[in-house]
């Protein structure tokens, strides 16, 4: 198990982290931050040119998953990781890497208001052997501050919440403690078994009465995608998509979907590639738009969607995957792709 000790700076993440390693028995400190610090020495400097923070950098969100999993076999757990996380599909990514690992997280928000977080910045103490360190990591925090209340909906949302306003360390450690006890923070995410080679997998369109999309917004990986899935051993593309649809949205569609487009996705390690098809499954009605379903530990949201809007919420491949499938569509005859891009 993991406790993930959420909130921004001052909030008491690394005071709390230590008490609570004296109230969880079998309990270690794992601190995602020394892996930025790693990855800051092995890689380019010009990366980090790249980038806000490590956080961006996909190898450090792998490194946490790959870490913690490593650490498991070593120590019992659970693991108590103090680590700011505000992008909402960076937990995602993570928290869905853990559950498809097996590792249970439990997500704690330790919050307190602006005004005693920017008094505890203010008053942090310099470090003797790094004189004025101390003035630019409080500039950090403070910028990190509107970050932070953007975050503050999902947070809420999504985390157990320990208002450390006037709470000690051992205090807020306490609460922590209790809520791990019972239960509270616990991030039900569906175990998506991550892929070991080449998968193939359906998605299937769905459209309003304004010929807009729907898209959906899985709990277990970054970004918004197509409703379908992963096509299991024996079972043909199209029943799969079928599948998938009733699963996720309780919608039931006829197991005749006409292909719109094949997609060849090139293998980007660490992915693996694979097939990809994409299915037309017709115009949906109000009503049946009125009885959408969401299972809470798969899909957190859906939305209909003009092309426009697909293309600032898809990645990439994706996106050119769902503008080909429009087109074809539009021409009633289905497309091969390779890595987004028709051949023939």
């Amino acid at each position: 198990m993991i406790v993930w000790l959420n909130g921004t700076f001052g909030a008491g993440k690394t005071t709390t982290a230590q008490e609570l390693l004296d109230l969880l028995p079998g309990s270690t400190l794992y601190d995602p931050e020394l892996l930025g610090s790693g990855l800051r020495l092995m890689l380019p400097a010009k990366r980090f040119e790249e980038i806000d923070d490590y956080q961006d950098l996909p190898a450090w969100r792998r490194m946490v998953v790959d870490t913690a999993a490593a650490l498991l076999t070593e120590v019992p757990g659970p693991l108590v990781t103090p680590m700011t996380l505000l992008r909402q599909e960076y937990r995602d990514e993570i928290f869905g890497a853990l559950a498809a690992r097996r590792i249970p997280v439990r997500h704690v928000l330790l919050h307190a208001e602006e005004t005693i977080l920017r008094a505890r910045m203010a008053h942090r103490e310099e470090t003797p052997d790094a004189p004025g360190a101390q003035a630019s990591i409080r500039r950090w925090s403070l910028e990190h501050l509107a970050p932070y209340a953007d975050a503050l909906p999902w947070l809420r949302g999504d985390a157990h919440v320990v208002d450390t306003t006037r709470l000690t360390p051992r205090q807020a450690a306490e609460q922590v403690a209790e809520a791990v006890r019972t239960g509270a923070g616990t991030c039900d995410i569906v175990q998506t078994p991550e892929p070991t080679a080449e998968t193939l997998a359906a998605g299937v369109l769905l459209f309003d009465d304004q010929d807009r999309v729907l898209l959906v917004d899985p709990t277990y990986k970054a970004g918004w995608e197509f409703p379908g899935g992963v096509v299991e051993r024996g079972e043909a593309p199209a029943q799969a998509g079928v599948r998938e649809v009733a699963e996720e949205l309780g919608i039931e569609l006829p197991r005749a979907l006409r292909l719109l487009v094949l997609d060849w996705e090139a293998p980007h390690p660490p992915a693996f590639g694979g097939l990809r098809l994409l299915y037309d499954g017709g115009t949906l009605s109000h009503d049946r738009i009125s009885k959408l379903q969401l299972p809470g530990a798969e899909l957190r949201d859906w939305r209909f969607v003009t092309e426009s809007e697909a293309e600032t919420m898809l990645p990439p491949v994706r996106w050119n995957r769902l503008r080909w499938a429009l087109r074809a569509r539009e021409r009633g005859c289905p497309l091969y792709l390779e890595a987004g891009a028709p051949l023939g």
